[in-house]
């Protein structure tokens, strides 16, 4: 029965941090017409996030289930025999796991499967490649603009493997009211990231400069706006955090490092300055006043390079002397954050194909690109790496055990040996 006919969608979402559980909660919003709260799920691992920083989304009244992969595909199988089976999945999750969960899907062999959505929590800057064909197999990747839906297309074309999946939308969490100043008022923020930069040195710096623009412009408030209080977690480790950093220095005033969602921060922000992070779209769809610090350098370990045209690259020098970037309007629009469409219509595209899946008979069968034909000596690596290996209820060699084995075969036949490793902690597990 395809899952159109039913009085209500039902949804699920499996996220691996805080701020991809605000994507995918957001966006199981934006793509279907479920009305009800989708069933939240949060990996298990190095970057759970806490409770305090999942009620920090502000997405969701109901904090989501931890699980392990395994538990997670296990509450799909069961809700499917309850006849409670989800219609669609959000994973917001790294390439590498959405992987595996497709695998995880395809072994438990249910008899109506979920419509499979993923995508990108905000820039894609680095492992574009690798990122999207360990996410090919899912029904819908979806792409936060017009430039990234050409260059995920193009990467699926080029290697042969299908891109019908790539649909164009818009990052979920754009909104707020625009920007407006007031008068007295002037505050800069800082969005401040785990890994950019990644040094002590660089971090110091960007610090150091924070403080001395505060001591340069008394009259203005300078915010740090920080992701995570020391011992949580965020997506990328955070080596260096701000908060130690800064009692070596002695701040005025009007420095202060704070916390909390960041539409709330940008409502009183009138000039947002990052090295690349999504907060800098967050405050573009709004007409804040952005700046994209060039003073380490334009780089793609950095992230600053996709801001290469947008006319937002600023250093602090600059800063310090009054400079406020005015934004390339072809940039932007090409970026997703300013068209001439409603913002709600950028999501027009993904809720027809997701509505046009549901209602098949059924959904056409997971084919991933990366398979143990195509890629013997890599996929065996990434299924026993997140063991999502779920037990049938009768007695059967699953997918990832397939997988591994013809992969070592294939793998021995083209004598490459170092899948032999990979084939022995698997039979451990």
């Amino acid at each position: 029965m395809p899952a159109s006919s039913r009085e209500a969608v039902r949804v699920a979402v499996l996220a691996d941090s805080d701020t991809r559980w605000k994507w995918g909660a957001l966006t199981a919003r934006r793509i279907t017409t479920a009305t009800a709260e989708p069933a939240g799920f949060v990996l298990r691992g190095r970057a759970t996030p806490t409770e305090r920083q999942l009620a920090e989304t502000g997405v969701s009244t109901t904090t989501p289930r931890e699980v392990t992969g395994a538990e997670f595909l296990r509450a799909v199988r069961d809700a499917e025999t309850r006849g409670e089976g989800y219609d669609v999945l959000v994973l917001a999750l790294v390439g590498g796991t959405v992987r595996a969960v497709l695998q995880g899907l395809a072994d438990l062999a249910l008899e109506r499967r979920p419509v499979v959505v993923t995508g990108y929590v905000g820039v894609v800057y680095e492992k574009l490649t690798d990122g999207l064909l360990l996410r090919h197999g899912a029904d819908v990747v979806l792409a936060n603009s017009r430039h990234d839906a050409e260059r995920f297309r193009a990467v699926y074309e080029g290697v042969g493997a299908g891109a019908d999946s790539v649909v164009e939308a818009a990052l979920p969490f754009l909104g707020g009211a625009p920007y407006a100043p007031e008068a007295g008022r002037d505050t800069l923020v800082f969005a401040a990231q785990p890994s950019v930069p990644v040094t002590r040195a660089e971090r110091a710096y960007v610090l150091r400069r924070l403080v001395g623009h505060a001591r340069l412009h008394p009259g203005r408030e300078v915010l740090l706006k920080l992701r995570s209080k020391p011992g949580e977690h965020t997506t990328h480790l955070e080596e260096f955090p701000f908060q130690k950093l800064v009692r070596e220095l002695d701040p005025p005033a009007n420095f202060r490092l704070v916390y909390g969602h960041m539409g709330e921060v940008l409502d009183r922000t009138d000039l947002l300055v990052t090295v690349s992070s999504t907060a800098a779209l967050e405050a573009l769809h709004r007409r804040i006043p952005t700046a994209i610090l060039t003073d380490l350098g334009v780089r793609e370990a950095l992230g600053n390079h996709h801001f290469v045209g947008s006319g937002l690259l600023a250093s602090f020098d600059r800063l310090d002397k009054g400079l406020v970037p005015t934004p390339d309007e072809t940039w932007l629009a090409r970026q997703g954050v300013a068209s001439d469409s409603p913002y709600e219509a950028a999501f027009d595209t993904a809720r027809d194909r997701v509505a046009a899946l549901l209602a098949l008979p059924a959904p056409p069968p997971i084919t991933p690109y990366y398979t143990a034909e195509t890629a013997p000596g890599y996929l065996p690596g990434i299924l026993a790496r997140h063991r999502l290996d779920v037990t049938a209820p009768e007695p059967r060699e699953s997918g990832l055990r397939r997988v591994v084995r013809e992969a070592a075969r294939g793998a021995y036949r083209h004598g490459v040996q170092r899948v032999a490793p990979v084939i022995r902690r698997l039979g451990e597990l």
